[in-house]
């Protein structure tokens, strides 16, 4: 039995637009070009033929890895888990670092839907891992390659 993956309904539906739009425009599209490359003939030496076929070996991996993860999804809304304070999974948690105090906010996400430019950490990341079951003011320390940091948790948002 597989296990399933927490994700957020934001991140669902994320997966279920890329799904759709591979399905129903690239596929499309790479169908039409290989059909369009067979007709100029000798499929050896076709250059479009062989670029068209390998992206859609592709499209089709990654299509079959979407539904793959969409149908081991454990899709989390959390808006409407009761969290008790806690820090738990798709959490917003704001935490400021105790010795340089510069203060951040990250979103804890599944794995694919991790982005730390959006300020998205994957619940697997030693960040998130030591946040998880917290409260606010609650410090945590978390194994960096640098050394430990220490952080207080500061404010806790399910949104």
């Amino acid at each position: 039995m597989v296990d399933k993956v927490p994700l957020t309904v934001v991140g669902a539906e994320k997966l279920r637009e890329e799904l759709l739009e591979l399905k129903t425009v690239v596929r499309p599209r790479i169908v039409a070009a290989i059909s369009e490359a067979r007709a100029h003939g000798d499929l050896k030496e076709n250059a479009e033929y062989h670029a068209a076929k390998e992206q859609q070996s592709f499209t089709e991996g990654r299509i079959a890895d979407i539904e793959g993860k969409l149908s081991n999804a454990q899709i989390i809304d959390i808006t409407t888990v009761d969290a008790g304070g806690k820090v738990i999974f798709g959490a917003t948690v704001e935490i400021e670092d105790i010795n340089t105090e510069d203060v951040v906010i990250y979103q804890i996400v599944g794995v694919d839907e991790a982005d730390i430019k959006q300020s998205r950490i994957s619940v697997s990341s030693p960040i998130a891992r030591a946040l998880i079951g917290k409260e606010v003011e609650d410090v945590v320390t978390v194994k960096t390659p640098s050394g430990d940091k220490e952080y207080e948790i500061l404010s806790i948002q399910y949104i």
